[in-house]
């Protein structure tokens, strides 16, 4: 797959960005895309969505999608975001996702569908009986940025492929259609400190929020004496003292782990780190690290609860922050239809 776009694409700059509300937030959500969200709000036409559609591929609980859409929300908020600056919505609350999804289907082709490399890790030896929708997943992923006409996505690692898959998607259209760059081919931002930060029990495998184990995690709203006992048991290895240099880190995925939380945490880099600690002990450096982790998120862990405690607010942001994203895409669905050549009285 290869893009063919030739000429600049001329309209503004805009970023989108989401967040599925399955389990809750945790450090490496945090540091490796909410900070960075925050950060770009600051000079960006930003848009910040809980992914609900999304979720529904996995078959929560009904019963507390909503109340979960609020906590990512919640999350949102406490982290930094500004709904004066940026948009803070729902997914489904913007009818064009669900719309633009099955237009682009019909651009979509099963080979480069068949090649999404998180379909088959998530539905594994079963993908026949796995849903549509999560096959589907990364084409609903594609209509969430090209409703906006975003040009601009922070990803991480593991969603790279998927934008390159929008990229392919929006290139297609266009082409199809003969309307040269009327979607944008949407560029990654993934560079920063803390861009993956691991589990705790195990530096090989990203931390996730749905990890049996809830010691492989720093959640967003666990308490002091969570982060300090979480930090105490994470996992190292027999291998000595901390290392002196970066080279020192081969092979210890582990305390790779730990120094590169601490630096994304002091806004240093793995270097700085291990030049203050290298030599010493797990029994310095961990409570160092409980101790850094505290001071950062405790004020999160605090606003956050507080947003949780006034669901009134969080729903006016939601609702809206999902007026201020429809109005966006309105006009955009509109250029859509007509390009596509639907009837219309």
């Amino acid at each position: 797959m290869t893009d063919h776009q030739t000429q600049p694409y001329a309209g503004p700059e805009r970023v989108f960005s989401g967040v599925q509300p399955t389990g809750a937030l945790h450090l490496g959500n945090y540091l490796g895309a909410l900070k960075k969200f925050v950060a770009l709000q600051e000079d960006h036409e930003c848009l910040y969505c809980v992914v609900d559609l999304h979720a529904i591929t996995v078959n929560p609980d009904p019963a507390t999608l909503a109340q979960q859409t609020r906590e990512i929300a919640a999350a949102y908020l406490a982290c930094g975001l500004d709904p004066e600056k940026s948009i803070v919505f729902a997914q489904s609350s913007v009818p064009a996702h669900t719309e633009l999804t099955w237009y682009l289907n019909c651009v979509s082709r099963m080979g480069w569908m068949e090649r999404m490399t998180q379909f088959k890790d998530k539905a594994g030896k079963d993908a026949q009986r796995a849903s549509v929708g999560l096959f589907d997943y990364p084409v609903l992923m594609a209509a969430d940025i090209l409703a906006y006409k975003a040009t601009h996505v922070p990803v991480g690692d593991d969603q790279k492929q998927h934008l390159e898959l929008t990229r392919d998607i929006a290139d297609k259209f266009n082409r199809d259609f003969d309307t040269p760059n009327f979607f944008p081919l949407p560029e990654p931002l993934i560079k920063g400190p803390g861009a993956r930060i691991m589990s705790l029990k195990d530096g090989t495998k990203k931390m996730s929020k749905s990890d049996p184990s809830d010691l492989s995690r720093i959640n967003l709203i666990d308490d002091a004496d969570a982060i300090v006992k979480k930090f105490k048991k994470a996992k190292t290895d027999v291998l000595g003292d901390m290392p002196e240099t970066e080279a020192g880190l081969k092979d210890r995925p582990e305390v790779d782990n730990l120094v590169g939380i601490y630096a994304a945490l002091a806004g240093t880099d793995k270097q700085a780190v291990l030049t203050e600690y290298g030599g010493k002990g797990f029994g310095t450096f961990k409570p160092a690290l409980a101790d850094l982790a505290v001071a950062h998120l405790s004020p999160i862990t605090t606003r956050m609860r507080n947003y949780l405690d006034d669901r009134g607010e969080i729903d006016r942001v939601l609702k809206d922050g999902a007026a201020r994203a429809d109005t966006i895409a309105r006009p955009i669905m509109d250029d859509v239809r007509k390009i596509i050549g639907f009837w219309r009285s």
